[in-house]
């Protein structure tokens, strides 16, 4: 019987392992497109976003601590402490909802709420998987050495910033300092702004964009071991596990009695 159990068990880890194995990345971003978007709000949501640009200014400045502080306790127990975790993952969070308000994609009408926690009822969100552990080798190289294609890729899409971000421990929308997300949004809102539509194939490319932007600065700011893929999973919402295919999953052996 208790051969059978411990059968059983490992049967249930193997199952957990494809599982995570199967995932894309431990982020998760999507935002949903409002259906009706004013021609004209957008060519003044710079000055309604200026109270969230004063707030996030100081969590960036916050964040950066928190970062060096998890550093070294990733390098000595090999744990990101999960209070400063869920405080950089809302940070990430909160910045995902002012760029989706604003100049990093214009998703949306609704006002951004002044919070880290995630708010369901908002069209646009961010998680990130808590990791059980991390290496304590990887931390030394991953944010800069590891990391340096990601960088060249991610500044083309986020231009000036990204190289603020990356330099100086954060700035709050990717695409408010120009690259092809900023050059792509100002497109956008100029469609909308003559033609009251926003081109949905635009829309998708610049979701995909933003995505890549946020799974590499979770992998910078030393959240995650999973590297982040070379590929752009455009759209509102991520790309379905295994391409939508039904995963095949190692079933447990039978219980011998």
């Amino acid at each position: 019987m208790e051969s059978g159990v411990r059968l059983l068990d490992s049967g249930r880890e193997r199952e957990d392992c494809v599982s995570d194995d199967r995932a894309v990345s431990p982020l998760r971003l999507t935002g949903e497109m409002s259906p009706e978007l004013s021609r004209w709000l957008w060519l003044v949501k710079w000055a309604l976003m200026i109270p969230h640009y004063i707030v996030l200014f100081f969590l960036w400045v916050a964040y950066f601590f928190v970062s060096v502080g998890a550093f070294f306790a990733i390098l000595v127990t090999g744990r990101y402490p999960r209070g400063l975790f869920d405080f950089t993952s809302g940070v990430l969070r909160w910045t995902w909802r002012v760029g989706f308000y604003s100049y990093s994609a214009l998703g949306t009408d609704a006002y951004p709420p002044f919070t880290l926690k995630d708010v369901p009822e908002y069209p646009a969100r961010l998680e990130i998987d808590y990791p059980a552990s991390l290496s304590r080798g990887l931390v030394l190289v991953k944010w800069w050495l590891l990391a340096l294609p990601q960088y060249l890729v991610v500044g083309v899409f986020a231009g000036g910033g990204w190289a603020t971000w990356s330099r100086t421990g954060g700035t709050w929308a990717s695409g408010m300092n120009g690259g092809l997300i900023g050059l792509l949004v100002l497109f956008s809102g100029l469609a909308l702004l003559f033609t009251g539509r926003y081109p949905r194939s635009l829309y998708d490319f610049i979701l995909g964009m933003n995505r890549w932007v946020f799974r590499v600065a979770a992998y910078a700011s030393l959240m995650t071991d999973r590297y982040p893929p070379f590929r752009l999973d455009s759209g509102g919402h991520e790309p379905p596990v295994d391409g939508g295919a039904a995963a095949v999953v190692p079933q447990a052996p039978p219980v011998v009695q």
